[in-house]
């Protein structure tokens, strides 16, 4: 048998997953994240979530968990999980800016807001960092308008802007924009030396690596895929995770693949994005490439690129050394990605060496895919019951 439980499959950005009503999940956490497992069909150790609707795929193995805020500053608040594909883990370690996009149009959609027309703003706490997400959502006859002509690298076709403001995104998981205190650090790693990286917390932490440092030019896409670059790049992420505090080892830090990110950082170049399309340079401001979950990010994790675009009007950051030079006065910062590029504005004050990351801005498009209920067999969520029950007995 199995138990039916009320879902609606979404598109935030480049990224899509299952949202649901927190009402409609088990309040225990660990039942909870039994019930999305199996939703996903995670651990697979194929890796393919066959028995699942994951997509096999950081982006596509994602879940958001939405319910009505009690703060009269918010309307809603939700969750972020990352589910990992072959481990039994749901990360709720730092947030997704692609799936914050849908938040808004499921809120609109779901009677979670009033909605207004032509657009309804919907205020967000984001609980996973504690921050304030303002998404201004497109609306038409009290539903969310998802047809435009706004197009995003790596999302084939075009729909309408949603317009996502981040308030104060210094600081998320850290409580500091800067760490370590540092725009630049120098991490000595038994096995690559001394590696210069700046490590930044802005919508989520990442760890910005100069392209050179792991022998590459910066605009290589399938470079990335090589186990030797992997390798390097997550060792530098675990390291930097214990020097701000996330891990209290490399070997902890394996575990907490989600943050930081790491990112990969060279001055603007001109190259092929993955579709085949030509980026020019002078489009850009600066080439980037982030991991996610360990693998290429084939478009850009907007946290990440929040993050980036922060970094790189932070003078003295790694991400400020690549950054052309007629891009240091504007708002608006270009990252030329795999999948493109992605357009940021940022709000940074400076007063003497403290910086302030007012608030960063861009936009994203979504579209509900499906709505109905996911089946999980009843018999995990009653494994998953007793084995609480155990636990928790245990402990008295």
């Amino acid at each position: 048998m199995q138990q039916q439980i009320p879902a609606v499959l979404m598109r935030g950005g480049t990224s899509k997953g299952l949202f649901f009503h927190r009402e409609h999940l088990p309040a225990d956490p660990a039942v909870r994240d039994q019930v999305i497992l199996a939703a996903y069909g995670s651990p697979d150790p194929y890796r393919r979530q066959m028995n699942g609707i994951g997509g096999a795929a950081s982006v596509s193995s994602k879940t958001a968990i939405v319910a009505p805020s009690a703060d009269p500053a918010y309307d809603v608040e939700y969750h972020f999980g990352q589910v990992s594909i072959d481990r039994p883990i749901v990360e709720y370690n730092g947030n997704c800016g692609n799936m914050s996009a849908a938040v808004g149009p499921f809120a609109v959609d779901e009677g979670l807001v009033e909605a207004q027309e032509p657009v309804t703003r919907v205020r967000i706490f984001q609980k996973n960092t504690g921050k304030r997400i303002v998404a201004e959502v497109p609306v038409k006859e009290g539903r969310f308008d998802e047809e435009g002509d706004y197009a995003i690298a790596g999302v084939p076709g075009t729909g309408s802007r949603i317009t996502l403001r981040f308030t104060d995104p210094g600081g998320s998981m850290t409580g500091r924009l800067l760490p370590t205190g540092s725009r630049q650090d120098t991490l000595s790693i038994p096995s690559l030396g001394k590696i210069r990286v700046s490590i930044v917390d802005a919508a989520n932490p990442v760890v910005f690596v100069p392209a050179d440092a792991v022998g590459l030019a910066g605009a290589e896409i399938d470079a990335f895929d090589s186990v030797e670059v992997r390798s390097a790049l997550e060792t530098i992420r675990r390291h930097a995770s214990v020097a701000i505090g996330l891990a209290a080892s490399p070997e902890e830090a394996r575990c907490k693949q989600a943050v930081p990110k790491i990112a990969v950082v060279a001055p603007p170049q001109s190259y092929r994005a993955a579709n085949g399309e030509p980026v020019p340079a002078d489009r850009i401001d600066l080439t980037a490439r982030i991991m996610s979950m360990g693998s290429l990010h084939r478009s850009y994790a907007v946290t990440g690129g929040i993050c980036t675009v922060g970094a790189a009007r932070i003078e003295g950051t790694v991400v400020h050394e690549m950054l052309n030079p007629a891009a240091a006065g504007k708002t608006l910062v270009t990252i030329g990605h795999p999948g493109g590029t992605l357009e940021i504005g940022a709000v940074i004050e400076t007063a003497g060496n403290a910086v302030t990351y007012r608030e960063a801005v861009l936009g994203r498009t979504a579209r509900r895919l499906m709505q109905g209920s996911v089946l999980v067999p009843k018999n995990l969520i009653s494994q998953a019951l007793n084995h609480n029950h155990q636990r928790k007995g245990g402990s008295r």
